[in-house]
């Protein structure tokens, strides 16, 4: 008897522990004292495996995410709708590029600072931009090549 009082006292311990946990990242999630977000844009001639809901760093942190990918029919890049927190200002003249994290890892906005002293503003496009690298088909230059100067020795 004392076992079963002791057992269940510890699971109604763990249920108030699991639920004051709930609901305490219930309140969190979401929630950023940090500022809104602003637009900004970006054309790209691949994005690769990017979509919505695809994450954009700086330095490493997350800062905002992908919220738009659209073909551009005249130029046939990809414009791409980067929201960014406001409270990080990104200068005017960084570059926006698409990298991986590792050879399998997923894929992600990377944006390199520039130096310049202007911060761009909600709805600016970056003016450099660097896509996405195709890994399978360098390697299959890398070995076609590989094969020719074999084959010319």
């Amino acid at each position: 008897m004392k076992d079963q009082l002791t057992e269940t006292i510890v699971g109604l311990l763990v249920l108030v522990v699991a639920a004051g946990f709930a609901i305490f990242v219930s309140s969190t999630v979401g929630k950023s004292s940090k500022g809104a977000a602003i637009n900004l844009m970006a054309d790209f001639a691949s994005v690769g495996s990017i979509t919505s809901g695809t994450d954009v760093r700086l330095a490493g942190v997350k800062i905002g995410t992908v919220t738009d990918i659209s073909l551009n029919t005249n130029t046939y890049d990809a414009n791409v709708t980067l929201s960014v927190r406001s409270d990080i200002p990104v200068p005017d003249d960084s570059v926006a590029k698409i990298v991986s994290d590792g050879l399998l890892g997923s894929a992600y906005i990377s944006i390199e600072p520039g130096a310049s002293e202007d911060m761009m503003a909600a709805g600016t496009k970056f003016e450099y931009t660097q896509g996405a690298v195709d890994l399978l088909g360098l390697l299959g230059q890398f070995a076609g090549s590989g094969s020719e100067t074999n084959s010319s020795n």
